[in-house]
């Protein structure tokens, strides 16, 4: 079996496959001073037949904790997923290693999964929409700040309004400072997605598939009907995806 991590900035994700099949998935917390020790206390739902574990983290300073996590839990040294290691997809990004490997991680699972070209909405803590050619290269996207980051935002940086709960208005007109917040936010942010994929489509000059992923993939495509298909997924089934890629290399590359 597989373990694959994703550590994000907020959220930590775990995935168990036995082959294709996602056996066990669970998110943590992610938090910068965690001890492999208290990684491994927080952690009660993963099997002890682990064969290897691949990780793609955006949070360097949590890499040293999961390495000792894993030999230490398993016996078995992770395999970090970084800008050296060639997993088949050509990225056109300058320079290369400012690219967060999140990005390229979730692009060559929606290019394997879905076919080119095709356009990956993240909504996380930032939101990434990135696009995939018609040749299956990675040609860049942008960079947004994330739903409830905005709104967090709104709230740090002013002195009367409240911190909300996102969730979708009943109309666009609110009656309430608190609704009018939510509508603000709700419908500012998709029509924010919406128009940049309209331009992203129109200056690639070709119809291409549009895939939501991250934790706020479902609440954001509800209201942008360009969104095709909401794959929670898809970065662990990229980790999963690039280990058998990269596995079947002879040994002498280091893989196990």
């Amino acid at each position: 079996m597989i373990l694959a991590i994703d550590i994000g900035n907020s959220t930590t994700k775990f995935g168990v496959f036995e082959h294709e099949k996602l056996l066990t998935r669970f998110t943590l917390p992610t938090d910068r001073n965690q001890t492999h020790d208290e990684i491994n206390n927080a952690i009660n739902d993963l099997p002890d037949e682990i064969d290897a574990v691949i990780v793609s983290s955006v949070v360097p300073e949590l890499n040293s904790s999961y390495e000792k996590f894993c030999e230490e839990r398993f016996g078995l040294n992770p395999l970090f997923i970084d800008h050296t290691l060639d997993f088949g997809l050509k990225i056109h990004y300058e320079p290369r290693a400012s690219l967060g490997i999140d990005r390229a991680v979730a692009a060559f699972a929606a290019r394997e999964k879905y076919g080119t070209p095709v356009i990956v909405c993240d909504f996380g803590t930032a939101t990434t929409i990135d696009v995939v050619n018609a040749k299956g290269e990675f040609i860049g996207g942008i960079i947004a700040p994330g739903i409830s980051t905005l709104a967090n935002s709104l709230f740090q940086n002013t002195s009367n309004l409240p911190k909300i709960e996102l969730k979708k208005p009943e109309k666009i007109i609110g009656s309430s400072t608190v609704s009018a917040i939510n509508a603000g936010i709700y419908f500012g942010y998709s029509g924010l997605v919406e128009k940049i994929l309209e331009k992203m489509i129109a200056e690639l000059g070709e119809a291409s598939r549009i895939i939501a992923t991250g934790g706020f993939a479902a609440f954001v495509a509800e209201s942008v009907e360009m969104i095709g298909i909401v794959d929670e997924n898809l970065l662990l089934e990229g980790l999963r995806l690039i280990y058998e890629k990269v596995s079947t290399r002879s040994s002498s590359e280091g893989f196990p």
